[in-house]
């Protein structure tokens, strides 16, 4: 047998520099947030291969995240608590997850190398799990390198990636520090990321949608303090996304104090700066939405698609902390789906109708999931949906499940979406498209995953607002609630913008609901909702949304059931879920 032969890959390093740890590998996406405790660094996906596992120390090989924005947060805070991996290794550019790093590398001094391998690389290296791996640059192996490969120091941030990039005037003068130091902090981070997606130049947006107001721990309030009291301003109209509690009632619902008090003083510190209180997920339902072929810069993983694909607005899936430092400047890359070549379709998925008179509104969602999964990194166009005229409410729906399990930013629908008019419209009919049929017995399987309690588990707790409930969605949960009894022991909460609990307070929608027994919360989402608003049982959470079914059981401990809006009232008045298929699922061969 003759001797061993070390291998050695090159790759990308988008975050260079040298390290080292045992390996740990999935061929599958994995979402930071809702995927990773920020504190312990433990993956907490459960619906992901690597459930349980923990990040501190080791070499990650994942094909690259997905889901939330906010995985950027939880990348700054597991490597300030020193709970992150040595090193990340990609099969896919993540922009989220390389902002996340270079951030903790800008303000904090805190990196970690990341590097796109090639494809065959990469699956190379997922057969070495549980081997010590060695990053140095640009270069991965299985064996200590005992060269020197060139100098490994990270080059001064203030000309990194300036070259080949068209400056503006402004541009320049950000850069010179002539508007302030939180502008020209800002500037290097977009400049930096304008690098890694290719862009030559930067370009204006109308607004931006911040969600780096969620707290991720103390690195994100760090983070924002530093710039506001660096004196940041917001360029342009910014509204900021659903915060960690609600501001008006969190004492009252016993929410711990110090996690009260963080939250409230990073709200703060983007309100200082300038952006709009409005703390909603759902962005796309207020008044300042943008028209279709708006250039605006919005993050939150819903609300960035919702606005490409059902606004026809143009934006890429900005991570946290890029948000702000946007906002800041008015400045963005020109690159992803600001431009027509990154919104066309490279998937296209036939659907096969269900009956229209048996369908519920608990088929989006879980349609959104399988499309989701299906999509991976790539934008589908979905043909079939035309005649079941799906609702904007059913958009919401279908979208945050897509990009709850997807990385793309974007989907198309033949004729129901806006730049859908045709399937030319939206395909490069030059390129060898791929097609796949979606069928309703392929629905069985993520409605069984996301419906994961036993049907012995009695509900305590319906769950409704992920993304926020629209004032269309509360009329419509007031009218099926009417006449009906809520049983003493269910608690039913509905999430909310202040913008849309102000539309229904007036119609007199929220007094028929509280009447009913529904309480609200505003400027929070249930992504961020922990103890003791999710009390600690064994009992079950009832929810009608696919986002939350399935971050969830990490979230909280809890088991899911995932239902139509009507089965969620059902829940609430007999405190148990029969977990019966939908009649449109029932119909199928599956």
């Amino acid at each position: 047998m003759g001797p061993y032969v070390a291998s050695v890959f090159e790759g990308t390093g988008h975050v260079r520099g040298k390290a080292s740890g045992t390996l740990i590998a999935s061929g599958l996406e994995l979402s930071f947030w809702g995927g990773v405790n920020s504190e312990t660094g433990e993956v907490i996906d459960r619906h992901h291969d690597l459930s349980g596992h923990r990040l501190q120390d080791t070499v990650l090989a994942i094909p690259s995240g997905r889901g939330s924005c906010s995985g950027s947060g939880v990348m700054l805070e597991i490597l300030l608590n020193n709970k992150g991996p040595k090193a990340i290794l990609l099969e896919r550019q993540d922009d989220i997850l390389t902002l996340g790093v270079m951030v903790a590398e800008e303000i904090f001094g805190k990196t970690i190398p990341v590097v796109t391998m090639k494809p065959n690389d990469f699956r190379a290296i997922l057969g070495m799990k549980g081997k010590t791996i060695y990053i140095d640059s640009d270069r991965v192996s299985d064996e200590a390198f005992h060269d020197t490969h060139g100098d490994h120091t990270q080059e001064p941030t203030k000309s990194y990636f300036i070259d080949g990039m068209q400056l503006s005037d402004f541009d320049k003068e950000l850069l010179q520090g002539l508007h302030g130091e939180a502008s020209c902090t800002a500037i290097h981070i977009i400049l930096r990321t304008a690098g890694l997606l290719g862009a030559t130049e930067l370009m204006n947006v109308t607004q931006v949608h911040v969600d780096g107001c969620i707290y991720t721990g103390p690195g994100s309030l760090l983070f924002a303090e530093k710039l506001r009291d660096w004196g940041g301003k917001v360029r342009v109209p910014t509204t900021l996304n659903s915060i960690s509690i609600d501001q008006n009632r969190w004492r009252e619902q016993g929410v711990d104090n110090s996690f009260g008090e963080a939250a409230t003083k990073l709200a703060k510190a983007y309100t200082d700066m300038g952006a709009t209180p409005t703390f909603t997920c759902a962005p796309y339902q207020l008044k300042t939405a943008p028209r279709q072929g708006e250039q605006v810069a919005w993050a939150e993983s819903n609300a960035v698609v919702y606005a490409n694909s059902v606004l026809g607005a143009r934006t890429m899936k900005y991570p946290d902390f890029l948000d702000i430092c946007v906002a800041l400047t008015g400045r963005a890359p020109k690159s992803g789906p600001h431009l027509d070549v990154n919104r066309l379709a490279s998937l296209i998925l036939r659907a096969d109708l269900p009956d229209v008179d048996t369908i519920d509104d608990s088929f989006y969602p879980i349609l959104g999931y399988k499309v989701g999964s299906l999509a991976a990194n790539r934008i589908p166009v979905i043909v079939g949906l035309q005649a079941l005229a799906p609702s904007r409410d059913d958009l919401k729906a279908f979208g945050a499940a897509f990009a709850t399990v997807s990385s793309a930013p974007m989907f198309h629908m033949l004729g129901v979406t806006p730049e859908a008019t045709s399937l030319s419209a939206v395909v490069d009919e030059a390129r060898q498209i791929p097609s796949v049929d979606i069928k309703m017995e392929h629905l069985v399987e993520p409605w069984q995953r996301l419906n994961s309690a036993s049907e012995q588990q009695s509900v305590d707790l319906v769950s409704l607002g992920n993304p926020h409930f629209s004032f269309k969605e509360m009329k419509k949960l007031a009218h099926l609630c009417e006449g009906r009894t809520k049983a003493q022991e269910i608690t039913v909460i509905v999430t909310c913008g202040r913008s849309s609990y102000g539309l229904a307070s007036q119609a007199g929608v929220v007094e028929v609901l509280e009447n009913f027994g529904v309480k609200f919360m505003t400027d929070t989402c249930w992504c961020m909702i922990t103890e003791p608003i999710v009390p600690t049982t064994a009992n079950a959470i009832m929810t009608n949304s696919a986002k939350y079914a399935h971050y969830g059981p990490g979230l909280t401990g809890r088991k899911f059931f995932l239902g139509s809006l009507m089965q969620c009232v059902e829940a609430a008045c007999r405190g148990s879920y029969s977990k019966k298929m939908p009649q449109w699922l029932l119909n199928t061969d599956g």
